[in-house]
């Protein structure tokens, strides 16, 4: 058994919601929080749209969305939707009848955008083709497009605005009978979306997809959803996640199960706990967290990994880990198997052996299952 397992004082209360379905993925209630990213490529390139799919599918992505801003786009979705290995959601937004095709073309998923998709006959109509086509639906307001009349009654965008927005919507929703929905309330502040999904979570038992919206770059980006996201799923709120990032969508699933990974709430891959390196370290901690990370991508096993530079604390990080190396002196390490002490191993050797140990400790997991 792994010891990458959550201990009782680690557990963290989740909100309760109901559950629906993307395609074959369950979103809410006792599924696991799902990760999901956004392609980047131009739809209507089909190819394009389908390698980048592919890549962040093998990152781990559950759940993929693309842009369908034209029906250049929704006829490319068809061959899309054929070849990815989960769900498609198809993002709209203006032209309600591109949500009409999506559908038609085997789109899992539509994300509406309630201030820009139109008047309660358009959305209808998208209903309507949604139970045709067995989708769900995801409300997604965002608090740099809510409607006119909101922003006329709030003055501008606040979490009260962006709540009623969803509310109104998923009563158009309920009052047509259609209850495959979740729904999100994204902003680009922190705490404009924080505040804004724990009104939300109060207010309705809908799967809620979190999000920090034009969150910034790989750095800023990160921070910000970890934050945001962070605190959100810590008071038990979100049942999936997308982080947006300028940055390759892979980026984004990574993130999204780093934050995921830290909390406890979901594992997938080598959990690495390395220490920042100073003067003490016995060998080259950074360079050697680096190439291991490359290295163990392809690991999708849960499970651990401690790489401590010196005895201070490396001891104790391998206690806790499933494989540890912990440097000494004299050009060596000590090698942790299950938490506990096993063998030394010179520092020139240490990373192709970690990989052998990391590898073999995975097998044996996997074989266990």
């Amino acid at each position: 058994m792994s010891l990458n397992h959550v201990r009782p004082w680690r557990n963290i209360y989740r909100r309760e919601s109901r559950k629906i379905h993307v395609g074959s993925v369950p979103v809410g209630g006792d599924a696991p929080i799902s990760v999901q990213t956004m392609t980047n490529t131009i739809t209507s390139d089909a190819s394009a749209t389908i390698k980048q799919v592919l890549e962040c599918a093998d990152a781990g992505a559950d759940i993929i969305r693309v842009s369908t801003p034209d029906a250049e786009s929704t006829a490319a979705l068809k061959e899309i939707v054929k070849e990815s290995p989960v769900p498609i959601v198809a993002d709209i937004h203006f032209h309600y009848k591109r949500a009409i095709e999506a559908a038609e073309a085997g789109a899992a998923c539509l994300r509406i955008n309630p201030g820009n998709i139109g008047d309660e006959r358009r959305v209808k109509e998208v209903i309507k083709a949604a139970k045709d086509h067995g989708c769900s639906i995801r409300v997604g307001v965002n608090a740099g497009s809510l409607e006119k009349h909101l922003l006329d009654k709030y003055g501008e965008p606040c979490p009260d605005a962006m709540v009623e927005s969803g509310l109104d919507h998923i009563k158009i929703l309920q009052d047509n009978d259609f209850h495959e929905f979740k729904i999100s309330v994204k902003a680009s502040d922190v705490f404009m979306s924080a505040a804004a999904y724990q009104a939300l979570a109060d207010a309705t038992d809908a799967p809620i997809h979190l999000g920090i919206t034009e969150a910034g770059g790989l750095m800023s980006g990160t921070i910000k959803s970890a934050i945001g996201l962070g605190n959100l799923l810590w008071m038990g709120i979100g049942d999936t996640i997308r982080v947006s990032l300028s940055a390759d969508p892979v980026q984004e699933v990574k993130v999204g199960y780093d934050i995921l990974k830290s909390l406890g709430l979901r594992h997938r891959g080598v959990n690495i706990i390395s220490c920042p390196s100073c003067a003490r370290q016995g060998f080259d901690v950074i360079k050697t967290v680096e190439a291991l990370e490359k290295r163990l991508e392809h690991i999708k096993t849960p499970m651990s990994l401690s790489i401590i530079g010196c005895v201070v604390n490396g001891p104790g990080e391998a206690l806790m880990t499933d494989v540890g190396f912990t440097g000494g002196g004299a050009g060596s390490g000590m090698v942790y198997l299950a938490g506990k002490q096993s063998h030394k191993m010179s520092n020139d050797q240490m990373v192709d052996h970690i990989v052998e140990q990391v590898e073999n400790h995975a097998a044996k997991l996997d074989a266990a299952e």
